[in-house]
């Protein structure tokens, strides 16, 4: 390559265009304690105060008072997609939030991974997964 070629860090431009293209949006898994601050670290990345748009494996829109963190912890489905109108290009995953001994959560987190990994299209498969304080889980 040239020095005039243009290069999105070690892919060229247009490779990173291309796939891109293909994904649609990218697909981020954040993992981390409950109540750690999964969605407030979420809003702080994205740049917006706003609360996402959660949506159900079938694009239908989820009620917010389901995953409130007022109400009962962990009502959410690992499943659903929270996308902030701010950036839609991008799709969050919460894992339910880790608790010490919290076999469901894990054997949750570790099904989603699996099934993600196993899609066939890109724009389905998990393209991050993003680990906050999980050492101290265990």
């Amino acid at each position: 390559m040239s020095e005039n070629d243009s290069r999105i860090g070690d892919i060229p431009a247009d490779v990173a265009e291309r796939l891109r293209a293909k994904a649609g949006r990218f697909r981020i898994l954040i993992i981390g304690r409950a109540n750690a601050g999964k969605t407030t670290i979420l809003q702080k990345v994205c740049n917006t105060t706003e609360d996402p748009e959660i949506f159900d494996s079938e694009g239908n829109k989820v009620d917010l008072a389901t995953v409130d963190p007022s109400g009962k912890r962990g009502m959410h489905d690992i499943n659903d997609e929270l996308v902030f109108r701010s950036n839609p290009g991008f799709i969050f995953h919460d894992s339910r939030g880790f608790e010490s001994g919290g076999v469901e959560e894990l054997e949750a987190v570790k099904n989603f991974i699996t099934e993600r990994a196993q899609e066939v299209t890109l724009s389905a498969q998990l393209h991050v997964i993003w680990c906050g304080n999980i050492f101290q889980i265990f």
